[in-house]
């Protein structure tokens, strides 16, 4: 693999909210080239010099190799990272764009605007409340939501009841009570 500016090995942008994060992995997205070639292409351009961190999941990577489809910048490709260090890069970031259900959480406690690169979501929450909204599979409504997305004009979002961190001292709770009726 190269390295260079943009596009394969180059180094994490570092100053907090100048980048966009990038993960694709679903089979729907990533399986057929010319759909591949064609997100990647929009969300470039969407993105216009903002530089799209791109932590590239194995199937994405090999279906990138296979292809022959080539990113430079404003793609700055790395491996899969660690989930602190991913989280990190979640809550510092410009935007989110995924086709991932759980990333949708977390961008949802941060506060970060995301979008989700389906037409449906295991976590409905997160775009009724949250910071997600629901792009579909429609390659011609990425540009402009990646442009409201870094014109700050993202919905705000909250974060759902019950998310309060608190959900093992509810759990121990529960089961308290359970014990104590049970004997």
């Amino acid at each position: 693999s190269g390295r260079g500016a943009g596009g394969e090995g180059a180094t994490h942008p570092k100053t907090p909210g100048s980048y966009l994060l990038l993960t694709l992995h679903r089979p729907s997205n990533v399986d057929n080239t010319e759909r591949l070639n064609e997100i990647l292409t929009e969300i470039a351009a969407g993105a216009n010099q903002t530089p799209i961190l791109f932590p590239v999941h194995p199937r994405t990577r090999q279906k990138l190799e296979s292809s022959g489809i080539q990113l430079a910048a404003p793609f700055v490709v790395v491996e899969p990272l660690p989930y602190l260090e991913f989280g990190y890069l979640i809550e510092h970031s410009k935007g989110i764009i995924t086709d991932s259900g759980g990333i949708t959480e977390e961008a949802t406690v941060f506060g970060i605007p995301c979008m989700t690169l389906r037409n449906s979501t295991e976590r409905p929450e997160t775009v009724e409340l949250g910071t997600n909204e629901l792009i579909g599979s429609n390659s011609a409504d990425i540009v402009p939501a990646i442009q409201k997305m870094l014109g700050s004009h993202w919905k705000k979002g909250s974060i759902p009841p019950l998310w309060d961190g608190h959900a093992g001292s509810r759990i121990v709770k529960q089961l308290e009570t359970l014990l104590v009726h049970s004997t």
